[in-house]
């Protein structure tokens, strides 16, 4: 009998996709159940192993994604807003542990998430990454500690694919910063300065996005006053790092009680 809970993994074609079904298929502590891709997706019907290059793992690629949660435990999602708002209903539907690594997901979007974690559990981040998290705690503490004379700035880089900006996760770290100040960051948020733009409004957050070659992720939150500079930076070389993240979100949703919860709460912190 497969070890532990069982998981689907959504566009199991992307970057992302594959990792997470290599990373299933070698573990003890979970199994793979289906991989999930879009209708008319070439992979469909073939063994997911042979689509991706490999030996075949005994898992074909679906694009039914009711029969393919009905059978899991787990559903580990790294798409797109549009597909991720509809595999939380189905996820909710099936009472199975829903994660969710897609960014670019809109205010409509994070409502209807909320309400499908009425009914199961969502964990949903920017970014899984341990360092990432902690680099979140860090960053609010900061922000609480200095007064407005420390204008902050979030720099982000990323690969020449990626399709949102500012990154999901230069977000969290502004709203940790906002949360440090007491202050909303929609309120505060000052992004995609082009031209004569005029002088910077004291306590607004910046945002400046880098996008080129295969950079996997850095995020620099810059607190810069006169005389001084303080810069907190995580950089990701490998991207092992958020399929860490997200498994170990899967099995820690087990068990758990409907709502929505964040890597905070998977770490403990």
């Amino acid at each position: 009998m497969a070890a532990g809970p069982g998981i689907v993994v959504t566009g199991a074609s992307g970057r992302m996709g594959q990792m997470l079904v290599r990373a299933i298929h070698a573990s003890e502590v979970c199994h793979l159940v289906a991989a999930l891709e879009r209708e008319g997706h070439p992979w469909v019907g073939q063994d997911v192993g042979t689509a991706m290059g490999g030996a075949a793992i005994g898992v074909t690629v679906t694009d039914d994604p009711v029969a393919a949660f009905a059978r899991a435990q787990a559903v580990v999602d790294f798409t797109a807003p549009a597909a991720t708002v509809g595999f939380a209903a189905l996820a909710a539907q099936a009472r199975a542990v829903h994660v969710i690594g897609t960014t670019g997901l809109s205010e409509v979007d994070l409502a209807a998430i909320s309400r499908a974690a009425h009914h199961a559990v969502i964990v949903r981040a920017g970014n899984m990454s341990l360092g990432l998290n902690l680099l979140m705690q860090m960053t609010q503490r900061v922000a609480a500690a200095l007064d407005a004379d420390y204008d902050i700035e979030i720099v982000e880089a990323h690969h020449r694919h990626k399709v949102d900006a500012p990154s999901g996760t230069a977000l969290m770290l502004g709203e940790a910063a906002a949360a440090g100040r007491g202050v909303v960051l929609n309120e505060v948020r000052d992004a995609g300065r082009d031209g004569m733009t005029g002088a910077r409004r004291r306590g607004d957050i910046g945002f400046a996005a880098i996008r080129g070659g295969d950079i996997v992720g850095e995020h620099d939150v810059i607190f810069a006053a006169d005389g001084e500079r303080i810069t907190l930076r995580h950089v990701a070389t490998d991207r092992s790092v958020f399929v860490r993240g997200a498994l170990r979100a899967a099995l820690w949703g087990q068990d758990r009680d409907p709502g929505e919860y964040d890597m905070l709460d998977v770490l403990g912190i």
